[in-house]
C-alpha cells in the first residue's frame, strides 16, 4: 500500500509547486483531480522505486474568522492525523513567522515523521544565512526552490528512507480482492456484514464509525475472497464530522489494494459529490467495479424507480457506464446473495485475454463501418491491434499518426470493443502508437 504524504503550511509558501513538481517530474501521474475545497489535491508519485501518494492541503491559518480558512485549517489538521508522513513548508524569502511557529507547535503533538522544509531558497543565495532563522524551531531543515527543483533530491532522498521499495502484494492465496467503498454511512460495513452473514465488523449509525481499513476473508462458491471495508472517519472531532470527505484519501488506500471495488451509494440520498469523487477514484485506479445501491428496502418506489436511479446513476458518473448496477438492502438482505456472484463476472472480464488474431479481424471490419478520419490531408492508417495487458484490458493500435485519432473516433473503437467482447464491470485503456518505418520494412 502506498504511504500517504500530506503537504501543510501557510498560504502561500509554495505547496502546490512543491505538489506539481513531484507529481509531474517524475511522470507517474496517476490521479489528479481538485479536492473538496479548491486548494487540495491527490496526486501519485515515485521517487526511485519508493511509490506514494502526495496530498496537497489548503493553507494552514491557525487563528482565523474566515469561513473558509477555517474549513482549509481543519483539512490541513485531519492530513496530519491521517498521513504517514509530513512535510511542512515555510517561506525562506518571508522569514519565520508567528503562523510557522504556531504550525510548529501543533505539529509537535504528531507521532508521525515530519520534514520541515523552507522553501523558494534558490541556488545562488547563502543557503545557511537564509534558513537561519528558522532553526529556532528545533529541527533539521530542508532548504529548496519547488519552483526551480534545487534542493528536492536532498529532501525526498531522506522521505523516500521511509517508504517501503515497490508495492507490496499482498501474502493471502485468494481468487479476488474487493474494496467495499464509499461515503461514510452509506453502510459499507452493513454490506460486508451482510455478506458474512454474521457482525464481524463494527457497524453504527454515526457518519465516519470506521477508522482502519479491515481485512475480511469471505468464502463463497468454492473460493476466497479477501474483502476490505474501507476506512472512514472515526466520530473524534468536530474535523471528522465536516471533512468526511478525507474518506477519498480512504478509498484510494484501499482501492490500491483491490481487483475489484464495491462502490456503495445510499439509495437515500442520491449521487452525491463525494460519491462522485470516489467513483473517480475507482476508475482513475484502473479497477473492476459493481455499484451497489443500498438501503432500497426504504425507498418509496414504484415500477419505473429503479430504471430512474439507473439514468441518474449514469447521467452522473458516465466514467463508470460499464459498472453493473445492483440494488440491495444490507440491512434486510435483500439481493445481498447476487453481489458476489457480480463480483466473479466483473473479475472475469478484468482479466480477460483476446487473441491478436481475433482483435485483428474485429479492427477490420469496424474499419470498414466507420472509416478513419483525415488528418493533415491523409486518411489515418490502422495497422494492426494487440492486447497487451490484462487488469485491467490494455489495447495497443498501431497507427501511421496518433495524433490524428480524434477522441470522438477513440470513444468509437472502445465503444465497438465492448459491444464486440462485452467487458462488463471493466474499465479499457486504448493506447495509439505510431509505426515506424522499421516495422513497416520488417512486415
Amino acid at each position: 500500500m502506498r504511504s500517504m504524504i500530506a503537504i501543510v503550511g501557510r498560504p502561500n509558501v509554495g505547496k502546490s509547486r512543491l505538489f506539481n513538481r513531484l507529481t509531474e517530474s517524475q511522470r507517474a501521474i496517476v490521479l489528479d483531480y481538485e479536492g473538496v475545497t479548491r486548494d487540495r489535491q491527490y496526486g501519485d508519485a515515485e521517487w526511485y522505486g519508493r511509490y506514494y501518494t502526495l496530498v496537497d492541503t489548503g493553507g494552514f491559518v491557525p487563528v482565523t474568522e474566515e469561513p473558509l480558512l477555517n474549513l482549509m485549517r481543519d483539512q490541513a489538521r485531519l492530513a496530519i492525523e491521517e498521513a504517514d508522513i509530513i512535510i511542512f513548508m515555510m517561506d525562506g524569502k518571508q522569514g519565520l513567522t508567528a503562523a510557522d511557529m504556531q504550525i510548529a507547535e501543533l505539529l509537535r503533538n504528531s507521532t508521525k515523521p515530519i520534514f520541515y522544509v523552507v522553501n523558494k531558497i534558490d541556488a545562488y543565495q547563502r543557503k545557511e544565512e537564509a534558513i537561519a532563522e528558522f532553526y529556532s524551531l528545533g529541527s533539521d531543515l530542508y532548504a529548496v526552490s519547488a519552483e526551480h527543483g534545487h534542493g528536492l533530491d536532498n529532501l525526498m532522498d531522506s522521505v523516500a528512507n521511509l517508504i517501503e521499495p515497490g508495492e507490496p502484494e499482498l501474502k493471502e492465496e485468494v481468487f479476488a480482492r474487493v474494496a467495499v467503498v464509499g461515503k461514510p454511512n452509506a453502510g459499507k460495513s452493513s454490506t460486508v456484514n451482510a455478506l458474512l452473514g454474521e457482525s464481524r465488523l463494527l457497524t453504527s449509525d454515526i457518519p465516519g464509525t470506521t477508522r482502519d481499513a479491515v481485512d475480511t476473508m469471505i468464502s463463497w462458491n468454492e473460493r476466497e475472497y479477501l474483502v476490505i471495508d474501507t476506512a472512514g472517519l472515526r466520530k473524534k472531532s468536530s474535523i471528522s464530522e465536516k471533512l468526511e470527505e478525507w474518506s477519498v484519501v480512504q478509498a484510494i488506500r484501499s482501492i490500491d489494494r483491490a481487483d475489484v471495488a464495491l462502490l456503495v451509494l445510499d439509495a437515500t440520498e442520491g449521487v452525491t459529490t463525494q460519491d462522485k469523487k470516489i467513483a473517480s477514484v475507482v476508475d482513475g485506479r484502473g479497477r473492476a467495479c459493481v455499484i451497489l445501491v443500498n438501503k432500497w428496502d426504504i425507498v418509496e418506489k414504484d415500477t419505473n424507480t429503479a430504471g430512474e436511479y439507473v439514468k441518474v446513476i449514469r447521467e452522473e458518473m458516465p466514467f463508470l457506464s460499464y459498472a453493473p448496477i445492483l440494488f440491495v438492502s444490507a440491512k434486510t438482505g435483500q439481493r445481498v446473495q447476487k453481489i458476489l456472484g457480480e463480483v466473479d463476472r466483473v473479475f472475469e472480464q478484468y482479466q480477460r485475454r483476446v487473441s491478436t488474431g481475433e482483435l485483428n479481424r474485429f479492427l477490420a471490419h469496424i474499419l470498414e463501418k466507420h472509416s478513419p478520419p483525415v488528418y493533415q490531408n491523409k486518411k489515418l492508417k490502422f495497422y494492426y491491434v494487440s492486447q497487451v495487458a490484462v487488469r485491467p484490458p490494455r489495447f495497443a493500435f498501431m497507427v501511421s499518426n496518433p495524433k490524428g485519432v480524434a477522441p470522438a473516433y477513440r470513444k468509437y473503437i472502445e465503444n465497438q470493443i465492448r459491444e464486440e467482447y462485452g467487458f462488463e464491470g471493466t474499465p479499457i485503456k486504448t493506447v495509439m502508437r505510431e509505426r515506424r518505418r522499421r516495422d513497416l520494412r520488417q512486415s
